[in-house]
């Protein structure tokens, strides 16, 4: 294929993707949006009046930017892995594979529908807080970066459970065994200042922490973890799942029944 044609079927796969998830938006943009505003209630008038101040900020506002991180995180997730999977189920993904598109545009097809929705939910959570807080963007540019670079490694990582899942049953173990428990204990209610030395410890061994934060220094200007390197350590990481990903797609004995 040329250049014009990959163009072509990368737009398809993308077109495909977005009108798949806003075609059923009561089932993919609207929970988000009711779970995130049930935390901003909860969380930030009914518990956060309590708790006062976090890092100089009131606690409603602190949590904001990681409650939209986690909307992120989970919405390119569910999405890629649900879409793909239900290709791979219905034999689709192999018509698609026989194809001339390289393996290269499928992934990213399907790695874009997912960015999409993540960004697509993560501006709608971030609509609602403002309606609790105030915000202002205090770093553009490391803001834009780490949600792009978070919602491009989910989407990969939902694509990888989808690739290894072998029922619908699978597709919900990674989000339920993994993935939530590491975004609670990623220091989306809290900062690590006020964990014991040992769970500080436990707690730079998770990813997700670093997301939260570094988004949490773009919005805030706040961090618990060094902005550069954990920028860095979050790209590496999304190059290496891109690597893999890539492989499984070559190596395809996964997609086949």
């Amino acid at each position: 294929m040329n250049m014009q044609q990959q163009l072509i079927a990368f737009n398809t796969i993308v077109r495909k993707e977005v009108r798949r998830f806003t075609r059923i938006w009561v089932q993919t943009l609207l929970p988000p949006a009711i779970t995130m505003t049930l935390y901003f209630v909860i969380f930030g008038h009914l518990i956060g009046s309590r708790i006062g101040q976090i890092h100089g900020f009131d606690y409603i506002t602190f949590v904001v930017p990681g409650l939209v991180m986690m909307a992120v995180i989970n919405n390119a997730f569910a999405n890629v892995v649900s879409s793909f999977y239900s290709a791979k189920f219905t034999k689709s993904i192999e018509e698609l594979q026989v194809s001339p598109t390289p393996n290269s545009i499928i992934l990213w097809g399907y790695v874009m529908g997912g960015v999409l929705r993540g960004l697509g939910v993560g501006i709608i959570v971030t609509a609602l807080s403002l309606v609790f807080t105030h915000l202002s963007i205090a770093h553009v540019g490391v803001t834009l970066t780490v949600v792009v670079l978070t919602s491009v490694l989910f989407s990969i990582a939902g694509l990888i459970n989808a690739v290894y899942a072998n029922s619908f049953d699978d597709i919900s173990v990674v989000p339920t065994f993994i993935l939530t428990p590491l975004t609670y204990f990623g220091g989306v209610f809290y900062s690590i200042d006020m964990l014991s030395n040992t769970w500080q410890w436990v707690s730079v061994f998770n990813p997700i922490l670093y997301m939260v934060n570094v988004f949490r220094f773009g919005i805030l200007g706040v961090s618990d973890v060094p902005v550069g390197p954990s920028l860095f350590g979050i790209g590496l990481l999304t190059l290496a799942l891109y690597i893999y990903c890539w492989y499984l797609l070559e190596k395809s004995g996964k997609l086949r029944g």
